[in-house]
């Protein structure tokens, strides 16, 4: 007699991922939208004014055009590196980089709490390689997510209490 045994698929990311950032659409709902406007001291309407675009039927943040040529989140803003920012240079030494920040990070909308996350870049390791050629920090950096974390990202429909992004 055969019995057939059940194994628990394991994801190609069970030993965690490297991560920070990613630009285009930031989606946002009225939750959020209410969420910046009170951390922004402005008015729901004034925010969506000031900070957001209608797109069809939903709201996404406005860019801004880089430099570049790219577009950038208005809240994604340049941070000096404070340490080398107060130093003064020696002759042929680099000039500091500048790292970039979500000015808005503790109201960040979820698909910025939940970025790179998405089912779509967890499909298989080449998608995630994908993303990760658009994205500055993706698999770069010290920090790990967990197979854990990462799912509970995934699969966030809405903001969780203490999310594993936000430390």
């Amino acid at each position: 007699m055969k019995l057939d045994v059940l194994t628990a698929e394991v994801p190609w990311y069970a030993d965690g991922l490297k991560c920070t950032g990613s630009p285009g659409f930031v989606w946002i709902s009225d939750d959020e939208v209410e969420r910046l406007a009170q951390f922004m001291k402005l008015t729901a309407q004034e925010t969506r004014s000031r900070y957001c675009r209608k797109v069809g039927r939903r709201w996404s943040l406005n860019e801004r055009r880089t430099p570049e040529g790219n577009y950038d989140c208005v809240f994604l803003t340049s941070i000096p590196d404070a340490p080398a920012a107060k130093k003064e240079l020696s002759p042929g030494e680099a000039i500091p980089h500048k790292r970039r920040g979500c000015s808005i990070y503790p109201v960040r909308p979820l698909q910025c709490r939940t970025w790179p996350f998405w089912h779509s870049n967890l499909e298989d390791q080449e998608m995630w390689e994908r993303a990760g050629s658009k994205c500055p920090g993706l698999n770069r950096g010290k920090r790990t997510f967990t197979r854990q974390q990462i799912e509970t990202l995934r699969d966030a429909t809405d903001w969780p209490e203490n999310p594993p992004g936000s430390k």
